[in-house]
């Protein structure tokens, strides 16, 4: 056999020479994919929001605010002058208080009375009628009462947004129950499990899904509720930030006042989101 010429002999990996210390490719480390698109998101909006506002602007100064509107807004707010009767740490602490209040009272109340009703059919004949009666009337609705029953107080706030994110959490779980496999509950009937055990053992599990579907909604829906439930009379909070903001025609706070409203409810559902991994680890 003839040997190929040099020219055309590949070097054996013993034999290869090393690479150039200077080119060795550097291994960038792992970043989550929801980071990247977290970032490309904000890079996009912050492109386009210059973009509008210096090279073709498009909208009055007076009523979209410009980078620097929202930058003094934000030290404004941070420092300790405050704005509308607080600093930023004093409102977002508000806020979160009545939001998690309210949300964690739909989910105590909500999920259990979802979980029963999709199991009990005489449950949900006593009880769907009314949630039937009670579900289309939107959350801002309750807002007269909300003052009749408890004042100008947080108890009227927490209400409002205790009603915004109670439907979500009632109506995945009910779903919830209802989607799962009857295959599964007739084996462990079959296998001896008592009521207590098919409950915990079968049909909650089977329904986290679900019921964290229902909680990530009721959580955006806490948020979504929180300015208007801050109409109620409030002091302090990032609702009661943009309704001042708005009467004193202050866009820039207006804006820095929703960015954080976002970055809270981001935030906050990431820890649900923790907690549902932690939950559920064989989703991950």
């Amino acid at each position: 056999m003839t040997p190929l010429p040099a020219a055309r002999r590949r070097p054996s990996a013993r034999h290869a020479p090393a690479p150039r210390a200077g080119l060795l490719p550097t291994r960038l480390p792992h970043v989550p994919r929801r980071v990247w698109s977290a970032a490309a998101s904000l890079c996009t909006v912050l492109l386009a929001w210059a973009a509008f506002t210096w090279v073709w602007p498009v909208v009055d100064p007076g009523r979209f605010p410009s980078p620097h509107d929202v930058y003094e807004a934000a030290l404004q707010l941070s420092s300790g002058r405050g704005y509308a009767g607080g600093t930023l740490a004093a409102h977002v602490w508000q806020s979160s208080k009545l939001v998690l209040a309210g949300f964690f009272v739909a989910s105590a109340i909500g999920v259990p009375l979802g979980l029963l009703m999709g199991w009990s059919r005489r449950a949900e004949a006593l009880l769907n009628p009314t949630f039937l009666l009670l579900r289309p009337v939107p959350p801002l609705a309750w807002i007269p009462l909300a003052i009749l029953w408890f004042g100008l107080g947080n108890g009227a706030k927490v209400f409002v947004i205790f009603f915004a994110a109670f439907v979500p959490a009632v109506i995945n779980s009910y779903t919830g129950v209802r989607g799962v496999d009857r295959t599964l509950i007739a084996a462990a009937r079959v296998h001896g499990a008592s009521r207590r055990e098919l409950v915990l053992d079968v049909l909650v599990p089977g329904a986290l899904p679900s019921i964290f579907t229902g909680l990530r909604l009721s959580l955006q829906a806490s948020w979504t509720t929180l300015v208007a439930a801050e109409l109620v009379g409030a002091l302090l909070g990032l609702g009661h930030v943009l309704t001042i903001a708005s009467l004193d025609i202050y866009p820039g706070m207006i804006l820095y006042a929703m960015v954080w409203v976002g970055i809270m409810g981001a935030l906050m559902t990431g820890a649900l989101g923790w907690i549902e991994g932690k939950v559920m680890p064989w989703r991950n």
